[in-house]
């Protein structure tokens, strides 16, 4: 019996976050290498129209990296 793309994502956001990041890993190294740049090259030409039409500000990498301190701080 197939179990349904959703299913197993369903189980797999059960494991911790170690697990699901090494089963992630585990897909994209089973992708060969043309697929895994054309999926990039969609999604960063996705995100390049994103910012040009203005639906997405970009956020200057100093700002981020100041955001993830604060973050790291308060922990």
């Amino acid at each position: 019996m197939a179990i349904s793309v959703d299913d197993l994502a369903t189980k797999a956001m059960t494991l911790s976050g170690e697990a699901r990041a090494l089963l992630a890993e585990r897909l994209v190294e089973s992708l060969d290498q043309e697929s895994v740049r054309e999926i990039w090259l969609t999604e960063a030409k996705k995100r390049r129209d994103e910012v040009r039409s203005g639906l997405v500000r970009p956020i200057p990498g100093v700002e981020v990296m100041e955001g993830v301190r604060k973050l790291i701080d308060e922990k």
